[in-house]
């Protein structure tokens, strides 16, 4: 014992098994941050390790996504590599955002410059309801509106069926109220641009600038242009993952499921039933749902968008692929026939550019993996 244990364990492959979060994929490679009450406690031993993922895992068809709980063989703490041998069941997963074991989404507007506009904040919060994921509301920039104003605005959350933080990132102010709400949990953090999410993070964590310029560098990617989503530690502990992009979201469910999205109109149904079972509350016979609140009419126009679009998908049937979707600026869907394709049509050079980026990031997959060992 007394020549091995002298010995420098991060120079060897150690042979163990440890459970990790994966906190960033790219291509085959998954970035994994080690949990700190299964890895040895050695003093040296990296806080992140990037893994392949196991052979037999593809073969089954096991996708590893970010959040998820993995376990972790043959790491290599002087490499900082290892493999995953397994993932964990899920207890949550989202598509958009592809992020797993998700508790609840940060959903982050600002009252002010921009200014707060409710049919906007609809869309948000019907697509964070749809998520069946609890949802911390949170309104920024509470320095530049009155007392007065903020006690407008929260009585109407309140109306809405909401009990919203109030905060400044510029003052400090409401910081420690979301930062407890933020504990031990892994967060989805989206909010539409111009709302101060990026003071934010760098306010919640201080060395974001230092975690993105190493991931995200190394990664061929940045915070604010990536379409990947990454997860970042909290100081106080939890993890939040940042949606860059999510400024348009999508409404996607039922016309029978909309109204369970909306809490004013949740309550009312939850204290009785309508005459009909596919009542879609829009002034039907013994309909439960009353019209006098106010988002009524958001819940009406979503109505018909989510309508709108069920009647183009089943139109499409067999002939989906004769269609293309297409996403207007105000985030509403929208479907147009594709262009018949012809042999002789010359291939655009965009697509050309797209091939060659494709065999090149092809080829830099093997580069990828000598240059991401210095992750952090």
């Amino acid at each position: 014992m007394s020549n091995h244990s002298s010995c420098d364990l991060t120079s060897e492959v150690i042979v163990s098994k440890i459970l990790g979060t994966v906190v960033a994929v790219q291509a085959n490679f998954y970035q994994v941050r080690l949990d700190k009450e299964t890895k040895p406690q050695h003093g040296s031993e990296p806080s992140y390790l990037l893994c392949t993922r196991r052979t037999r895992l593809k073969k089954i068809g096991q996708q590893v996504m970010v959040g998820d709980l993995v376990l972790i063989e043959e790491v290599d703490y002087q490499d900082r590599r290892g493999a995953i041998a397994k993932v964990f069941p899920r207890q949550t997963e989202l598509s958009r955002p592809p992020v797993a074991n998700a508790e609840q989404i940060l959903l982050v507007f600002a009252l002010e410059n921009p200014s707060l506009d409710p049919w906007q904040l609809s869309r948000f919060l019907v697509t964070a309801e749809s998520t069946s994921l609890s949802l911390c509301l949170c309104f920024n920039k509470l320095d530049l509106i009155t007392e007065i104003q903020r006690k407008q605005w929260e009585q109407r959350l309140e109306n809405w069926g909401y009990n919203p933080l109030f905060i400044s990132v510029i003052n400090n102010q409401g910081l420690d109220n979301l930062k407890t709400c933020l504990t031990d949990k892994i967060t989805i953090f989206a909010g539409p641009s111009g709302v101060g999410k990026s003071s934010l993070i760098n306010t919640l964590i201080p060395q974001v600038e230092q975690r993105v310029g190493q991931v995200s560098g190394k990664l061929n990617k940045g915070r604010h242009t990536t379409r990947h989503v990454e997860l970042f530690e909290l100081p106080e502990g939890g993890l939040l993952a940042d949606t860059p992009g999510f400024n348009q979201p999508n409404i996607e469910c039922t016309p029978q499921e909309l109204a369970f999205y909306f809490p004013e109109a949740k309550s009312q149904l939850n204290r009785g039933n309508c005459q009909f079972n596919d009542c879609l509350h829009r002034g039907e016979p013994n309909c439960i749902i009353q019209n006098d609140w106010e988002r009524y009419k958001h819940y009406l126009s979503l109505l018909e968008e989510v309508i709108n679009r069920q009647d183009a998908l089943q139109k499409m049937g067999d002939e989906e692929t004769n269609f293309k979707l297409k996403i207007k600026e105000s985030g509403q869907e929208c479907y147009e026939p594709k262009l018949e394709t012809k042999r002789y049509r010359r291939r655009s050079r965009r697509e050309k550019h797209q091939s060659l980026q494709g065999l090149y990031d092809h080829q830099s997959l093997e580069d990828f993996e000598q240059q991401s060992e210095n992750l952090l």
